[in-house]
């Protein structure tokens, strides 16, 4: 069961249907989806059906599951595993793959490769989690280290962490222009774009509250290699914090657009260490996956060598 929630901040959505608010504003799924999908809506807390009126100020809560995961199969696709035991997977995932299927990706996606390297993992998860394993997941186009579970009991354990904000991440990324200070924190909320709804922005009223430490590695020129440390784990979080400060991610194709030296660049964000309390142990462990080629190239490109201590 997956809980979302929502508020109505627009004088405009007014008398908007629950269930229109919920597939049009909040984009779970269609309206038609949700008779098989809702377990439960709400308003300000209370019990509400899906043809009740909204008002400017409601909050809407809506408790759901994911879709079956009929379908999904079983893929031979090569891993880089950092870690496993008998409760977890650590993987460093390559860019272009995506975490889990979803509309227009079937097949070719990290939870079809779990599906056949871990024996067993959809019927642990009931044989009906759309997502078996996945606890926290990372953008398409972002690699980096991600952990999942084989079993619910490890995902527990581990997503508790990630909803308390204990699990310690730091990712690297090269900008377009360099911060005007060393080092700084971003904090505010962000939503769902109302212009495109591929993309999220900073907003003044609702949305959800992100935090993101940030401070600047190395200077180049015109460009900066930056380290992120997310206190939250919002949609496109570091890629909307980064073009706040005014710099972008380069090769990032929503938020910064081509570099004129470098246009065959893709998105320069990498996921580079993960800090976790795995099951049925006490103690921290941090996993790290290299810098791939592709920021080797680029450093390379831009007159350096790989930068101390990011290996």
């Amino acid at each position: 069961m997956k809980t979302a929630e929502a508020l109505v901040d627009d004088a405009g959505l007014a008398g908007m249907r629950l269930d229109r608010f919920v597939a049009e504003r909040m984009g779970l799924f269609t309206r038609s989806q949700a008779k098989s999908r809702v377990a439960g809506l709400r308003v300000n807390g209370e019990p509400a059906r899906p043809s009740r009126r909204l008002k400017l100020g409601d909050r809407v809560a809506v408790d759901y599951v994911d879709p079956p995961a009929e379908g999904l199969a079983a893929e031979e696709i090569p891993l880089a595993i950092l870690f496993e035991n008998d409760e977890v997977v650590v993987i460093d995932k390559p860019q272009g793959m995506v975490v889990h299927p979803g509309s227009g990706n079937r097949s070719g996606t990290l939870v079809n490769a779990l599906l056949a390297h871990c024996a067993g993992l959809s019927q642990a998860f009931g044989g009906f989690e759309a997502r078996p394993g996945i606890v926290h997941r990372l953008d398409k186009d972002t690699s980096g280290v991600i952990i999942t579970a084989k079993n619910p009991a490890a995902h527990e354990h581990l997503a508790r962490q990630f909803r308390d904000h204990r699990v310690r991440k730091l990712y690297l990324a090269v900008v377009r222009g360099i911060p005007r200070a060393g080092a700084g924190r971003v904090d505010g909320s962000i939503a769902r774009s109302r212009a495109d709804r591929k993309r999220f922005a900073p907003v003044t009223a609702g949305g959800r509250r992100a935090v993101t430490d940030w401070r600047v590695l190395r200077r180049y020129d015109g460009c900066s290699l930056v380290l992120l440390a997310p206190k939250t784990g919002r949609t496109h979080q570091l890629r909307v914090h980064l073009r706040l400060l005014g710099t972008p991610v380069l090769g990032d194709p929503l938020y910064g657009g081509k570099d004129a030296r470098f246009p065959g660049a893709t998105l320069m964000l990498h996921a580079w260490r993960l800090r976790i309390v795995l099951p049925g142990e006490s103690q921290e462990r941090e996993f790290r996956a290299p810098l791939p080629e592709r920021f080797r190239s680029l450093l390379r490109d831009l007159g350096t060598a790989r930068p101390r201590g990011t290996g």
